[in-house]
């Protein structure tokens, strides 16, 4: 991947809607070769896909939820399960396996403090092999990037 294939996944991950001739005019190539080089990044994974981003309020999702896993012991039959199980979980927005105190991090958005509550009594706790649930409640966003940096 070359400086120009960067340019062109930074202006999609900007604005995903863009048209080839628009995309080929932001990154100085004409339209054929830009869309040949847009066709390799997808051909090859770089790019997996193209979505909308939605706000979460105005879904109906206002409440963002920083959650920490521990579990009880570190098999792989109690990490699959746990792993499957989050998978299943559609409040569950990311999941990150870490390192330190917790074992996962997980996003989740839910309706209330009610909600969220319902969700761990109703999901969480069913799931066996979690020692320890810790709770964030993000109450602002100072900032959110779906572009990455520059790398090179």
């Amino acid at each position: 991947m070359d400086l120009k294939d960067r340019q062109i996944i930074a202006e999609l991950q900007k604005d995903g809607r863009l048209s080839n001739q628009e995309l080929s005019e932001r990154v100085a190539l004409s339209p054929s070769p830009c869309l040949r080089r847009l066709r390799n990044l997808e051909d090859s994974g770089v790019i997996k896909g193209y979505t909308a981003l939605v706000d979460e309020t105005a879904f109906g999702l206002p409440v963002t939820v920083f959650v920490e896993i521990r579990l009880t012991q570190h098999t792989h039959a109690v990490n699959a399960n746990f792993e499957q199980k989050i998978r299943n979980l559609s409040n569950v927005l990311d999941c990150y396996v870490m390192t330190g105190d917790a074992d996962y991090l997980l996003r989740v958005l839910v309706e209330s403090l009610q909600d969220y509550e319902s969700f761990v009594r109703n999901h969480l706790h069913r799931i066996e092999g979690i020692a320890a649930i810790k709770t964030s409640f993000a109450y602002g966003v100072v900032k959110r990037s779906n572009v990455y940096p520059w790398v090179g």
